[in-house]
């Protein structure tokens, strides 16, 4: 690529934002186009505004120079175009999709309006109008309903606690966080939300979200049990953002699907962040994302060597209450299988429980609640891949040594 080329990035999240923060640096100046009204921000951070503790400005990105509101309807490949809803038609060398994720909208009765709108005081929780949104219904003994028991779900149900709702976490498996914790440390962050007085459903599936004159009162249970509510919050994961990318013949299939070049199936466009599927991963985190971008960047400005070969990410959460932060932390493989080696530590008392799994004298994952003053070490470890001294003693040695964050 010379640097006279023009590129063109869709999406104004941190992957987008990084890409083009990035590009300017090396002398390849890019034009950022997003359709949100806000300045780019951390997405990350908004249950932080949703609980109060940060104003919307606290999260703000540190905008690119070249940046444009705007929403793309439509991919000219053949002249390679952009078109905006509002007709503007925009030229590119190369495009850059980092269209991120939609939420996930579960198929329940009553969800969706004869106008195919959420009702009254029924909310996602995914973009800073959704938390502003939510923030200004929200009240001291207002009855809310989190329906969603994953990384959102529980950071949505603490948020709005902290607020003073009477919060109700509804999930529909056995366990807040299946998919990051083993079932010990989802204990911990169920006490933890239950101190806060959330009230905790597992294994529950909402069936229903029922509306009087358009506003939300209840949501029915599949036993039929009725929770009142004031708000429902639906918090059931997100889906890649790639119905662009799919109506311009690219090849999508859980997501973009992009090579090591972070290239789709057209050589001259790319895709970043949550939208993008490399290696049949699709990862919905911020670590990866900006890897991503650092390297699309490193590689559109010219350096030829350039590559994105994977992430190995780590989950990390802190939940602030009215005792002070709970944090967790989990990477890689956190329940063993049969012949693995699993080290745990765990302190009742003080609600700090840490565990790592080693197979074939290989650190595959952890998880920690409580103190995270060894996830550092732990994550090197991981990362490395290197094989474990055979003794055991330095694997103990890292998970009690606080030194290693």
């Amino acid at each position: 690529m010379t640097s006279n080329e023009r590129v063109v990035v869709i999406g104004t999240g941190l992957a987008g934002v990084r890409l083009a923060r990035r590009l300017g640096e090396l002398g390849t100046p890019a034009l950022l186009i997003g359709e949100e009204e806000h300045l780019p921000y951390n997405r990350v951070l908004l249950a932080e505004v949703l609980a109060g503790r940060y104003s919307p400005e606290v999260i703000a990105l540190p905008a690119p120079a070249r940046i444009m509101r705007g929403r793309v309807v439509g991919v000219d490949r053949g002249q390679r175009t952009v078109t905006c809803a509002d007709g503007t038609v925009i030229g590119y060398d190369r495009l850059v999709l980092a269209t991120g994720s939609n939420p996930v909208l579960p198929p329940l009765r009553g969800l969706f309006t004869e106008h195919h709108e959420l009702p009254e005081g029924v909310h996602a929780f995914r973009t800073m109008d959704d938390c502003l949104g939510l923030s200004k219904a929200v009240r001291p003994g207002a009855r809310a309903v989190v329906v969603g028991g994953g990384l959102l779900g529980v950071s949505a149900a603490r948020a709005l606690a902290l607020r003073g709702a009477q919060v109700v976490l509804a999930q529909q498996s056995e366990r807040l966080m299946e998919r990051q914790l083993d079932p010990s440390a989802s204990k911990l962050v169920t006490r933890h939300l239950t101190d806060l007085g959330v009230e905790v459903h597992t294994e529950c599936r909402v069936r229903d979200v029922r509306c009087v004159g358009g506003a939300v009162r209840s949501v029915e249970m599949a036993d039929g049990y009725a929770l009142d509510a004031d708000l429902v919050v639906v918090a059931c994961g997100v889906r890649p953002r790639a119905g662009l990318a799919q109506a311009a013949g690219l090849d999508v299939r859980k997501g973009v699907v992009v090579d090591d070049e972070l290239r789709t199936s057209d050589p001259y466009i790319h895709a970043v962040g949550d939208c993008a599927q490399h290696a049949g991963v699709l990862y919905g985190l911020a670590t990866p994302a900006l890897e991503q971008a650092d390297a699309l960047a490193a590689l559109l400005a010219g350096d030829t060597t350039a590559r994105y070969t994977g992430t190995r990410s780590l989950t990390r959460l802190t939940l602030t209450g009215h005792d002070g932060p709970f944090d967790l932390a989990a990477f890689g493989e956190t329940e063993a299988l049969p012949g693995d080696d699993v080290v745990q530590l765990a302190d009742a008392t003080r609600g700090t429980y840490r565990k790592v799994v080693v197979r074939d004298d290989r650190l595959v994952g952890g998880v920690l609640v409580g103190e995270l003053g060894t996830v550092g070490a732990l994550a090197r470890a991981w990362e490395g891949a290197e094989p474990l001294p055979s003794d055991g003693g330095p694997l103990l040695h890292l998970l009690t040594n606080d030194g290693g964050s």
